[in-house]
C-alpha cells in the first residue's frame, strides 16, 4: 500500500511515524516534509496549497491512501478534488471544512444544531463602525476573532476596550490576516480551562482519541504570547468520564449529525478545541484536522494500525468497536527558536539528537528542521517536538523523560517551556510518585 502525507510539520512527522509501523504500508511519500520525516519517507517537492501538481503525483505513483495534515488545503478542497478522480484520501470535503475555514459559518452551525458554545455576533468589513459601538456596550474580557484562516493567531483575547479596538484595527484596516479579517466575531469570554478532543469519523461511526492538553503561550504559566502550541499531553484528567459522556451527547453527535443533515457528512478528524465551564463542556472552535502538537501526543497513544484505520475511514467503512488506545501518557515539549512567535533566525545547527533514542521512550518530531550538507540545522519557529510515552500510565515520569531529553539536545538560541504537562497534576485525585 501507498501513502502520500501532505504537510511539512511535527504532526506531519507523526503522522507518517506512524503509518510506518503498519504492515500494510510499503511505500510512504511527504509532500514537502522535512529533514526528520526525510529519514522514514520519501519527500516529494510539492507545496500544501499546489493541490493541481498533488493530484498529478498521487494518479502516477498509484498513491492508494493520502492523508491531509494542514487545514489550508482541506479548506481549499483538496478532498473534493481527489475524490472526483476515484483517489481515496483522508480528510473532510471543502464544505465540511468551513467548520475551521469559517468562524461564521462555525457559530452558525453551532447555533442552528444547538451546540454548546459562547454567545457572539458577527460583523464584516463594511461594519467597522458598527463593531466599535457595539463593543462600547460589553463587558471585558471579551474575544475577537478574524472569521477565516490565520495560522492559528486569528484568535485574541482583549482585556480593555482599547485592546478590542486594536484587535478590529490590525483585522479589519490593517488586514494582518489578509482576507480572513474581512470579516470579525466577537464573543463572550468563556471562564474554565481548555481542553482538546480529536474524533475520528466516516460520518456515521465514530471513536475518540486521548483527550489532550495545548500550551499555547510563550511563557510558564500560560503567560505570554499566543503561539502554534509549546507543547500538550494526553490524556489530560480534566476530561473525566461524566465530562466525555457529555462532549458525546452534546457536541460530537450533534455536529455530526448537523453535518448529515446540511448534506454533506463529516469524514476525518474533527478536532474540538474546548472549554472545560461551571456549565459543562463549550465549543470555542473545530479544525478539521489533527492539532500540533497534540498529534505528537495523542497518535503514539493509537493502539492499532493507523494505515487500516484512516483507510476504512476513507472507504466509509469504519468500525469503533475495534478502536483502542494504550494505557499510557504522552508528553511533548517544543523546542523553539529564539524570538518566535515574533522575528527569529533560522539555520541554527542542532547538536545532540543522536544522543536520543526510542528505546529511552522517547521520539522527536521534527516541525522546522532542514539538512545543510551534514548538519542538520533550524527552518522554523517550531524546532522540534520531543515526545516522551510511558506505558507505566505515569505523567510525573514522562514529564521527566521529556525534559532530560531536551538536555541532550543544543541549538543556539533553543527556547522552550519549562512546565508542559504539570497543569495534570492539579486534577489527579492523587499526586502520582
Amino acid at each position: 500500500m501507498k501513502v502520500l502525507v501532505i504537510g511539512s510539520g511535527g504532526r506531519e512527522h507523526a503522522i507518517v511515524w506512524k503509518l510506518r509501523q503498519s504492515a500494510m504500508v510499503t511505500d510512504i511519500f511527504c509532500a514537502p516534509g522535512n529533514a526528520g520525516i526525510e529519514s522514514i519517507a520519501n519527500l516529494v517537492p510539492i507545496k500544501t496549497n499546489d493541490l493541481k501538481s498533488l493530484l498529478k503525483f498521487a494518479k502516477k505513483e498509484k498513491i492508494d491512501l493520502t492523508v491531509v495534515g494542514p487545514e489550508q488545503p482541506l479548506v481549499e478542497g483538496i478532498v473534493d478534488v481527489f475524490e472526483e478522480e476515484e483517489l481515496k484520501i483522508f480528510g473532510p470535503s471543502k464544505y465540511a471544512s468551513q467548520l475551521e475555514g469559517s468562524k461564521v459559518f462555525s457559530k452558525e452551525f453551532m447555533i442552528k444544531y444547538k451546540i454548546p458554545t459562547a454567545r457572539y455576533k458577527s460583523f464584516d468589513e463594511f461594519e467597522k463602525s458598527s463593531v466599535l459601538n457595539y463593543l462600547k456596550t460589553l463587558k471585558f474580557p471579551v474575544v475577537v476573532k478574524a472569521d477565516g484562516l490565520a495560522a492559528g493567531k486569528g484568535v485574541i483575547i482583549c482585556n480593555t476596550i482599547q485592546d478590542a479596538f486594536s484587535a478590529i484595527e490590525d483585522m479589519m484596516v490593517r488586514k494582518v490576516f489578509g482576507n480572513s479579517g474581512n470579516r470579525v466575531i466577537v464573543e463572550e469570554y468563556l471562564q474554565g480551562e481548555e481542553a482538546s478532543v480529536f474524533v475520528l469519523t466516516d460520518g456515521e461511526n465514530y471513536a475518540t482519541l486521548a483527550p489532550a492538553q495545548d500550551h499555547k503561550r510563550i511563557c510558564d504559566g500560560d503567560l505570554g504570547k499566543n503561539t502554534g502550541g509549546m507543547g500538550a499531553y494526553a490524556p489530560t484528567p480534566l476530561i473525566t468520564d461524566s465530562i466525555m459522556e457529555r462532549i458525546r451527547a452534546e457536541i460530537i453527535k450533534p455536529t455530526l449529525d448537523g453535518m448529515k443533515k446540511e448534506g454533506f457528512p463529516y469524514r476525518g478528524c474533527l478536532y474540538l478545541g474546548l472549554m472545560i465551564t461551571d456549565d459543562g463542556p463549550k465549543v470555542l472552535e473545530y479544525n478539521c484536522r489533527f492539532g500540533d502538537p497534540e498529534a505528537q501526543v495523542v497518535i503514539p497513544l493509537i493502539d492499532g494500525d493507523f494505515a487500516e484505520i484512516l483507510l476504512a475511514i476513507a472507504e466509509r467503512r469504519f468500525n469503533p468497536s475495534i478502536f483502542k488506545i494504550h494505557r499510557a501518557v504522552a508528553v511533548c515539549v517544543v523546542m523553539a527558536s529564539q524570538g518566535y512567535p515574533d522575528a527569529y533566525e533560522t539555520g541554527k545547527t542542532i547538536y545532540g539528537l543522536d544522543n536520543v533514542s526510542i528505546e529511552e521512550g522517547v521520539v522527536i518530531f521534527h516541525a522546522g528542521t532542514k539538512k545543510e550538507g551534514d548538519r542538520m540545522v533550524t527552518s522554523g519557529g517550531r524546532v522540534l517536538g520531543v515526545t516522551a510515552v510511558d506505558f507505566s500510565d505515569k505523567l510525573d515520569r514522562a514529564i521527566l523523560t521529556a525534559y532530560k531529553a531536551i538536555e541532550k539536545i543544543t541549538f543556539d538560541g533553543a527556547y522552550y517551556r519549562k512546565d508542559i504537562g504539570k497543569k495534570a497534576f492539579k486534577y489527579l485525585k492523587t499526586e502520582q510518585k
